[in-house]
């Protein structure tokens, strides 16, 4: 099984920060489908501010261009993201519309 990390911001309100946290506390079973048909068998988020970090552990039928293609053509999904951007923000250095920057690592013990 493959591990990924991620990071991304979200803007940094108290309320924003509370709504967002409300959201992933009743994920919509659409979008827990789509994260689990893309191969991903077990995902976390954590939190530190307003710094959000996520772990992915996949199976060897995910790719991250794959789930972005699925992504791109299932409505439910899109509509998830752009509620979502309403309490995300690019992290600095982001391409224009990038959101979770996947990280490197650099050390493993």
């Amino acid at each position: 099984m493959k591990r990924y990390c991620l990071t991304l911001d979200l803007k940094d309100d108290p309320q924003l920060i509370a709504e967002y946290e409300e959201y992933h506390s009743a994920v919509w079973p659409e979008i827990l489908q789509s994260i689990t048909d893309s191969g991903i068998e077990h995902m976390e988020i954590y939190r530190y501010g307003s710094r959000l970090f996520m772990i992915m552990e996949v199976n060897e039928t995910f790719s991250f261009e794959a789930k972005s293609a699925a992504d791109a053509s299932n409505s439910k999904v899109q509509e998830w993201e752009t509620l979502m951007w309403n309490y995300q923000q690019p992290l600095p250095g982001a391409k224009p519309g990038e959101k979770w920057i996947l990280m490197e690592k650099i050390f493993d013990l």
